[in-house]
């Protein structure tokens, strides 16, 4: 199955939870709980003593909004891309959250989430 096939609902569904998900776990600084929805390709990518270091040293990781607005989302090959506006505790300003999802082994995985 290809996720650009579902409905924006539908992916809304899939992909709420787990930027909720990534937002707590950030903030709580748990990497085996922060990574449990990625991608093998992104478990490769996201070196446990590599994240802590960035859990450690940033301000905007740890301290995210609990409370952030879905903006929209884009479709490209196998993946979609869902955005967030994404607001800190402690820093002000907005940041662009970017979740991206597709399937592995028939089943919805993160193939990529930053914040800009």
């Amino acid at each position: 199955m290809n996720i650009i096939e579902k409905t924006d609902d539908e992916i809304l569904e899939l992909a709420l939870p787990m930027w909720a998900d990534l937002v707590k776990y950030s903030n709580e600084e748990n990497y085996g709980a922060f990574t449990r929805n990625f991608s093998a390709a992104m478990l490769m990518g996201a070196n446990e003593i590599e994240m802590g270091k960035q859990f450690a040293r940033s301000e905007l990781t740890k301290n995210l909004s609990t409370e952030y607005e879905y903006l929209g989302m884009i479709r490209r090959g196998e993946h979609v891309t869902v955005l967030f506006k994404q607001t800190n505790i402690k820093k002000p300003g907005e940041w662009l959250g970017r979740l991206v999802l597709g399937y592995e082994d028939d089943k919805v995985k993160i193939f990529g989430a930053t914040l800009f």
